[in-house]
Parts: C-alpha cells; sequence; structure tokens
C-alpha cells in the first residue's frame, strides 16, 4: 500500500511532503516515512521520472518490495512546487538513479525539479545519505552550506564546497540533512519539527497582520 489516510489534527495537518522514488530504495526507511508523515497529519506524495508511463514500479534494496508511483517530476510546475512544504531525497540509489540523463548537455529533470525548490526557501529540503548524489550536479546549491552524509561520500561533499559535519541530523536554514538511513528516524523529527514551527510563525505573522 503506497498511501496511509493522514491523521486529522496532527502537527502537519495540511501539509504536504513529497518524497523522490527510484529502484534500489531502503524498504524501512521509505515505509517509515509512509506512517510518520500520515502520522502527523501530513499528504505524502512520490515523484520519479516516468519516461512516458502512466506509472512505473520500482523494487526495494533488500527485500525487494514493490512500489509503484503514478506523478512525474516533470508535473511539479512552480505552482505544484510552491504547493509542496517539504521535498526529500531518500538513501539507497536512489538519487544515484534519478540524475541519470541521456543528454549530456542537459540536467536530469530531478536534478531540475531540485535546483528549482533550492530557489524556493519556502519548500524545506531532506536530503539524507546517498541522496546527496542528486545535489552533485548542481553543487552550487550547497556550497558553503553546513551538511552531513553516508561517510561514503565524504570526498562528494567536500568536492561540491559543503561543510561536512559529523553529526546524525544537520539543519542550514531550508535544507535539513542525514547520516545514513539508520537516522530516518531523527531525520523525520526534525523536518516534523521544522514544518510545525513554520506554521507556528505563520499563524503569528496573520495574527498580528488582520
Amino acid at each position: 500500500m503506497n498511501q496511509f489516510v493522514p491523521r486529522e489534527g496532527g502537527a502537519l495537518a495540511g501539509r504536504t511532503v513529497a518524497i523522490m522514488l527510484e529502484s534500489d530504495y531502503v524498504e524501512p526507511e521509505l515505509h517509515y516515512y509512509q506512517r510518520r508523515f500520515a502520522e502527523e497529519g501530513a499528504t505524502v506524495r512520490y515523484v520519479t521520472r516516468l519516461w512516458g508511463n502512466e506509472s512505473l514500479t520500482f523494487t526495494g534494496h533488500e527485500y525487494h518490495l514493490p512500489f509503484t508511483v503514478d506523478s512525474d517530476v516533470d508535473e511539479l510546475d512552480d505552482r505544484r512546487l510552491a504547493e509542496l512544504d517539504v521535498l526529500i531525497v531518500p538513501s539507497g540509489m536512489v538519487a544515484d538513479r534519478l540524475r541519470y540523463t541521456e543528454d549530456a548537455t542537459r540536467l536530469a529533470p530531478a536534478v531540475r525539479l531540485l535546483r528549482r525548490a533550492f530557489d524556493r526557501p519556502s519548500v524545506l529540503k531532506g536530503i539524507i545519505c546517498h541522496g546527496m548524489w542528486l545535489v552533485s550536479p548542481i553543487a552550487e546549491v550547497v556550497r558553503g552550506r553546513r551538511v552531513t552524509a553516508h561517510v561514503n561520500l565524504l570526498a562528494d561533499v567536500r568536492n561540491m564546497g559543503a561543510v561536512y559535519t559529523d553529526q546524525d541530523v544537520v539543519v542550514d536554514r531550508d535544507l535539513v540533512t542525514a547520516r545514513s538511513a539508520d537516522h530516518c528516524h531523527l531525520f523525520a523529527r526534525t523536518i516534523i519539527d521544522l514544518v510545525t514551527a513554520r506554521t507556528a510563525s505563520r499563524f503569528r505573522r496573520l495574527r498580528s497582520h488582520p
């Protein structure tokens, strides 16, 4: 089952979390996000490159569990992107597969979407573990920013010009990074807290400017 019904009245009620997906995703991580964000009331969407198909079914890395996605990254135009509260690049080989481009002169669609998301501070970006691979073609978006990533990506992170920080979860403004899939619970908790704080801040501004 790809979708869980958001809990009414949760801290993220009315909020939308989008998760990029491809084959070799980490099943326990993805299943945790499915339940955890819905538990807080968020709507969870999954996006990928569909290559002209109505949907694609991907398999997980360890148990080869199927997961079907029917939303294309190219469908997230500026209006739809602005409706997102969070965009997550998960662990596993997802990022490596999504950064494939058949035209070496153009960025892959998923990379273009991520760059557009970085242009919108209102969209919280969550990148965990090997998800940093999707950032490598657009290294300028993390240059000078504090991040963490899987130990295998330390050289990649430093070559991107980011500031590697030896922590399980790191927050730098509208960017949340986490060390590995094993830290997905801390990663999700941090995202939930940040979105909740943003919601409270918006509410206070609205009350002060009726």
